[in-house]
């Protein structure tokens, strides 16, 4: 039963992944960025990451979704088919068809022959302290890297007058 929910869930949260990045409307691509968060949500919760999972609808789906709605509605940005009409789709759909390929083969030849198992029982404590231990520094690299992106996307938000 697991498995076919599992099915449901990957299928619908793919159909909404694609939704997001070919619909024309940023409020709609929005929404679909609700569903694809709220799925990988719901697959780390049937995967008996309930940590994960709830961090996931807190942060993700209850804080950065909102943010985001709020964010488009107050700056008055293009909403309609303008606004992400651009003549390099086809140089778009080019390079991230590359990304895929690159990065799903190195992943692959990364891991390789490789199995999963769940031997070990992880908690909250344990993740904590691999985390801010181990790794501490890619850690805040991202943190640096996100709040870089913030700050761009503000600028480019901006209207100049």
């Amino acid at each position: 039963m697991q498995k076919y929910v599992f099915v449901a869930l990957a299928l619908a949260t793919a159909v909404a992944a694609v939704r997001l990045v070919t619909t024309r409307n940023v409020v709609h691509a929005a929404l679909y960025l609700l569903v694809v968060l709220a799925g990988a949500a719901v697959m780390f919760l049937l995967f008996t990451a309930e940590f994960v999972g709830w961090v996931q609808v807190l942060i993700y789906v209850g804080a950065v979704v909102v943010l985001l709605l709020f964010g488009l509605m107050l700056t008055r940005a293009p909403i309609g088919a303008t606004a992400t009409d651009t003549q390099a789709r086809g140089l778009a759909v080019v390079v991230a068809t590359l990304v895929f390929g690159v990065t799903s083969s190195v992943l692959w030849q990364a891991f390789e022959g490789q199995e999963l198992t769940f031997d070990e029982v992880f908690s909250t404590e344990v993740l904590g302290a691999t985390l801010f231990t181990k790794y501490v520094l890619p850690f805040e690299v991202v943190s640096v890297l996100l709040l870089a992106a913030l700050v761009g996307a503000v600028v480019l938000a901006r209207k100049e007058d």
